[in-house]
Parts: structure tokens; C-alpha cells; sequence
């Protein structure tokens, strides 16, 4: 069987090194095709730290696809460029598997309508740590059992989006599960230090250097609490949820949103 064919969008930063590091490794994959704007011209292989054949950093995605025709468009770059990412890789009939934050309801809408209409998948996952995605999953079963809940979330100093996907997807399962709101807990002074609500979860967002991604769901009732707490020390703890999109979304219908579906 051919190598899966992926294009790494944003192989110069910090995730899509980590990408192309581990695509290299696989025996059933082939990096083909690397774009990032503020690197184009240099070689995404060298950038990873690797050694072997070039791969040149493109800098729009629509030319890297005609020139390599990819199987696999893996997105990780800032929100604002994955709307226009996802788009190109779609209606080129590539199937896309995006890791970037920050997409709304009308974003997921559009690339849904997009899919069905160039019938092209694309899976959306605000988080490819398997861990955190069973954190998520704890959570909303948990969800079904407690009267409240916040969500603490905490990030290195250069994410952009607060709060985190990972944290706002944790509050739509939880609240999905239980099927009513969490009893409220509001300042009673209107002051804003109790975080964003999402339904009745406050969620915090702290954004700090030294770290990576960490999420803790505490849940309380009556005479107990209950925590549950994911942390990723390195970005190599998103490595196999993204293995397992490049290997699956190829096979999935649509527009799938969350890496629990195929897990």
C-alpha cells in the first residue's frame, strides 16, 4: 500500500515541527508538502531538526497542493488563517485534519455545508491529546451526577484564544450529558474575577510561560468535590491523536468535530 501523502500548513511552528518530526517516523506515511508564511523557501525536514531529502516550505497552500497532491492536509496554524486553510483544502478535495482553536458555531457550520457539498472530509479537534479527550469524556459523565462545575484551563504565554477550545468543547459535552444547566454561581458583586461563563461553568483561563496545555474540571455536590485534571508537559503528547486523524479522517464523512469520534 502507498504511503499516506500529508501537507503539514504551519511546518515552521512549534506543533507543525513536532508534525513533521512524526510523520518522518511512520513507515505509512510521506511528508510531501509544507507551507508557512513566515518560512517559505526553507526546508521544513531541516526545520524539524531531520535529516534526508528537502521538503521547501511553500507559502500558499492552493500552489502546494497542485504541486504535490496531497492526501492529507494537516492544519496547524493561528485562527484566523485555519478558515481560509480549511476552505482551500476542501474545495481542492483534500481531506483536512485541523488542530487550531477558536472556530464558532458559524465557522463549523460553513465547513460542514463545505464537506457535504465537495464530499470531503475533515475532522476539527480542539485537542489530539488522547488523554485530554478523555478528560473530556470523564467529564461529561461526571457532568450527570454533580449540581456545579467550573473549568480552570491554563496555557503557555503565546496562545492567542481564551478561553481554550479544549475548555469551551469540555463545557458543551458536559452541558450535552446532563441535559439542564449547572446550578449558577454568580458574583453577587458583578465583578468579572469568576471567568467567562459557558451556560453555568465558569471557565478561567490562566496564560503563563513554562507551561504547555493543562484543563482541571472540578465539580462539586452535596459534602464532596470532585476533580479531574489533564496535563500535557510536551507538545509530543498531541503526536498520536494527530497519527490517528492523518490514518482515519480519509474514511470519515463530512465534517467531524472531535477526536472522541474516532477514537
Amino acid at each position: 500500500m502507498d504511503p499516506i501523502r500529508v501537507l503539514v500548513v504551519g511546518a515552521a511552528g512549534r506543533m507543525g515541527r513536532e508534525v513533521v518530526r512524526a510523520v518522518r517516523a511512520q513507515n505509512d506515511m510521506q511528508i510531501v508538502g509544507a507551507v508557512d508564511r513566515n518560512a517559505a523557501g526553507q526546508d521544513a525536514v531541516g526545520l524539524a531538526g531531520g535529516e534526508g531529502e528537502p521538503v521547501v516550505i511553500a507559502e500558499s497552500l492552493a500552489d502546494a497542493i497542485a504541486q504535490t497532491s496531497p492526501d492529507v492536509v494537516v492544519d496547524f496554524t493561528v485562527p484566523d488563517a485555519v478558515m481560509g486553510n480549511a476552505r482551500t483544502a476542501i474545495k481542492a478535495g483534500v481531506a483536512t485534519a485541523v488542530g487550531a482553536t477558536g472556530l464558532t458555531i458559524e465557522n463549523l457550520e460553513e465547513l460542514g455545508r463545505l464537506c457535504e457539498e465537495r464530499k470531503t472530509p475533515a475532522l476539527i479537534a480542539p485537542n489530539f491529546a488522547i488523554g485530554a479527550v478523555l478528560m473530556m469524556q470523564f467529564a461529561a459523565e461526571a457532568a450527570r451526577h454533580f449540581d456545579a462545575a467550573e473549568i480552570i484551563e491554563l496555557h503557555h504565554a503565546g496562545k492567542l484564544d481564551a478561553p481554550s477550545g479544549t475548555a469551551l468543547r469540555t463545557a458543551q459535552l458536559m452541558a450535552s450529558a446532563r441535559g439542564s444547566k449547572f446550578a449558577g454561581s454568580e458574583s453577587a458583586n458583578g465583578r468579572s474575577a469568576r471567568g467567562q461563563a459557558e451556560g453555568a461553568i465558569h471557565v478561567h483561563s490562566v496564560r503563563l510561560p513554562g507551561l504547555v496545555a493543562h484543563q482541571e474540571v472540578i465539580l462539586g455536590g452535596l459534602g464532596q468535590t470532585l476533580t479531574i485534571r489533564h496535563d500535557s508537559t510536551s507538545r509530543e503528547s498531541f503526536v498520536p491523536g494527530v497519527l490517528l486523524a492523518i490514518r482515519k479522517v480519509r474514511g470519515l464523512r463530512g465534517l467531524v468535530v472531535g477526536l472522541e469520534k474516532i477514537l
